[in-house]
């Protein structure tokens, strides 16, 4: 076994203002990487400016990070980046933005590269990487992985370099506000990292730690994605949840889910979360026989009675994709081509049983009020 965390983390309410001193030790120009809207409204991006101001440290903003991030988008953040002479990268939102951060400061520093070198195996160094998550779903701010849309693939794909952000600074408060559907689909995100982490080929007793906890984290405020009014505490959770899940698939990686739920985003548009989420009831089903007793643990943790209970809860939180045989097809081409997230599961899986979480994830009948999806 092994376990390796390198990511200075913390967690509590003013965590920038707090560790103000930190963030503003890694130089003195910091390109800040965020989208549009949502880090203006919760307040993280002024945070952001006023202790970088307080410091004397310059800053530019790159706001123009989109919900899957292109690799037009890092180029041309890293070229604003070089043009200001950037010595650190700050990501801030959900992992979209913070996925970008780690690429952006991968190509700021390798100056004279093109965008190749981001699927290109070599040894290269990156800026260093601060995050500000205001999201509870990625877990980006403690994991080494970017994944950018590949238009070219049709598909989305973390890029060949492991770049682990230096510190992350982690408050709950940004939570607050968030839209409903925003919490679930980011929180499920996070219930696929510890599922598909707990049930990986590469498990250990490290990993399986980070993910159980994270689960029991995560089972005591799944009320909130219901509907249910949240308190201080849950929006606490839901964050240090997703954090575990991050720590966990840094160790293993994510599996069939994951790797399923590319082809939705990309062709669909449907969130990442989400579309994670579809498919978790068909994944734990998959390890029912070989490893019963762990399914039942894992459920139970999560506050859930048995696997139908499970799948119930998904579909009324999400909905369920209504897909059609074309698509069926072309997601099972993709995915039985990825020898990655074939390998993540502990046993060899056939084509027929990777169709069946499709099909158990698909339906033509709607399970939610506004029509399903």
């Amino acid at each position: 076994m092994n376990f390796y965390m390198p990511t200075k983390v913390y967690q509590e309410k003013g965590a920038v203002r707090n560790h103000g001193m930190e963030l503003v030790s890694f130089g003195k120009k910091a390109l800040i990487v965020t989208g549009g809207h949502s880090s203006k409204k919760n307040g993280s991006l002024r945070d952001i400016q006023e202790t970088l101001e307080e410091y004397g440290v310059e800053y530019r903003i790159y706001d123009g990070i989109g919900e899957n991030p292109t690799i037009e988008m890092v180029m041309d953040a890293a070229r604003q980046g070089r043009e200001q002479g950037t010595d650190f990268v700050i990501g801030i939102g959900g992992g979209s933005p913070m996925d970008a951060a780690k690429a952006i400061a991968l190509m700021i520093l390798n100056r004279d590269s093109s965008a190749d070198v981001l699927y290109q195996p070599l040894a290269l160094r990156s800026l260093p990487v601060v995050e500000v998550p205001t999201t509870c779903g990625t877990g980006s701010e403690v994991t080494p992985y970017a994944i950018l849309t590949r238009e070219d693939l049709e598909t989305k794909q973390s890029i060949s370099h492991l770049i682990f952000p230096a510190l992350a600074l982690v408050d709950p408060c940004y939570l607050q506000g968030a839209p409903l559907t925003v919490l679930t689909n980011t929180a499920i995100d996070a219930l696929g990292h510890l599922i598909e982490s707990y049930f990986h080929a590469k498990a250990t007793d490290y990993s399986r730690m980070l993910a159980i906890q994270g689960m029991d984290v995560w089972g005591a405020c799944k009320h909130v994605l219901s509907g249910m009014e949240p308190e201080a505490e849950d929006f606490t959770s839901l964050m240090f949840a997703s954090s575990l899940a991050g720590m966990a698939i840094t160790h293993t990686g994510t599996s069939l889910p994951h790797g399923l739920s590319y082809y939705l985003t990309y062709h669909r548009g449907i969130p990442h979360g989400q579309a994670v989420g579809f498919f978790l009831p068909g994944y734990l089903d998959l390890f029912t026989e070989s490893m019963e007793a762990e399914v039942m643990m894992v459920l139970r943790i999560l506050g859930f009675g048995c696997l139908e209970q499970f799948a119930g809860w998904i579909r009324e939180c999400i909905g369920r994709p209504n897909l059609t045989e074309q698509e069926i097809t072309a997601m099972l081409a993709e995915i039985m081509q990825s020898e990655r997230k074939l390998a993540a599961v502990p046993f060899a899986v056939e084509k027929q049983t990777v169709e069946g979480i499709i099909r158990s994830a698909a339906s033509r009948q709607t399970d939610r009020k506004d029509g399903g999806i």
